[in-house]
């Protein structure tokens, strides 16, 4: 299968998880959606870990690297979910675009690599994708209300939070460009996304206290967390641990096959998928106006890569 087919399969596969998380597990606590789709998904890479270097004699950088990665994967893993759950897919996954904007300035503070006249070029279109999501703020006729479309995504609740996600990940992407100097790519993704896998039931599993306040604020009733509960809902479960582990292991295909930021400016098509499921299942309304804020981002998104 062609790289550009796998790479927008694994697209609509994230898209459908998200579509399919929020309609079928909104009840779930975003910790009990994370260990659905991410431990499901370390489990299905596991044997593309076959010819990796034992663990124990990577270096200690790579794990100095590695710990600094976790803690920000694990916060973002449970932002996303809390998001996608509770708040319109229009709202929160197209502001996922923004991870290449903030890997511009993170990368040149980590790693010394610079802005060029085309990603800056990138980061406007963004931005303009953004400004157009929320432009029912703006009147055209009044120069001074132009901001408030940027100003509004942070009164949004599902864009704040998406957009501290697209923080997240860019600390994590340009982490692990510097991890790949100890370990190839081809092992390094699998054995990541395993570790994470196995992280996450911990996190299930802190003291109830812990789970008390996060369900509080999510406005959840709290219960007592067992893999009973997990799996009552053994269909629902049981698809979005498949959807998830499809778009892993496509995208993993389609990497193999091609640049990573022809792969990355594709995959990003999922916040075009994600658009069209909030109107066509959810009743999202605004489809026109968030579908061409979306092409913009993934436009951006475009530009950014390819510089």
């Amino acid at each position: 299968m062609d790289w550009l087919l796998l790479a927008l399969l694994s697209a609509a596969s994230l898209a459908s998880a998200d579509a399919a998380t929020k309609a079928w597990l909104r009840d779930y606590s975003a910790t009990e959606i994370s260990v659905v789709r991410f431990s499901a998904a370390g489990l299905l890479l596991s044997p593309l870990l076959i010819g990796m270097p034992a663990p124990w004699t990577l270096p200690a950088p790579f794990w100095g690297w590695l710990a600094a990665m976790l803690p920000l994967e694990i916060a973002s893993m449970l932002l996303y979910m809390a998001a996608i759950r509770d708040h319109p897919l229009a709202l929160t996954v197209p502001y996922l675009a923004f991870t290449p904007v903030f890997v511009l300035g993170i990368a040149d503070w980590l790693l010394g690599e610079r802005v060029s006249a085309q990603g800056a070029a990138g980061v406007l279109l963004v931005v303009a994708g953004a400004w157009l999501l929320n432009v029912r703020h703006a009147r055209l006729t009044d120069v001074k209300s132009w901001a408030a479309p940027l100003a509004a995504i942070f009164r949004e609740p599902g864009s704040r939070m998406m957009l501290a996600v697209a923080l997240m990940y860019a600390f994590t992407a340009t982490m692990g460009k510097a991890v790949l100097i100890y370990l190839p790519a081809r092992y390094f993704g699998p054995f990541y996304f395993l570790v994470l896998g196995l992280v996450m039931p911990l996190v299930w599993a802190l003291p109830l206290r812990w789970h008390r306040v996060a369900a509080r604020r999510a406005g959840q009733p709290m219960r007592r967390l067992s893999l009973r509960g997990l799996l009552r809902r053994p269909g629902a479960v049981a698809a979005v641990a498949a959807l998830n582990g499809v778009m892993v292991y496509a995208h993993f295909l389609a990497i193999a096959r091609v640049e990573v930021a022809y792969m990355v400016a594709v995959k990003r098509t999922s916040l075009l998928f994600g658009i069209l499921y909030g109107a066509l299942v959810f009743g999202e309304t605004g489809l026109r106006t968030h579908l061409a804020a979306g092409a913009l981002m993934v436009a951006g998104v475009v530009v950014i890569v390819m510089s």
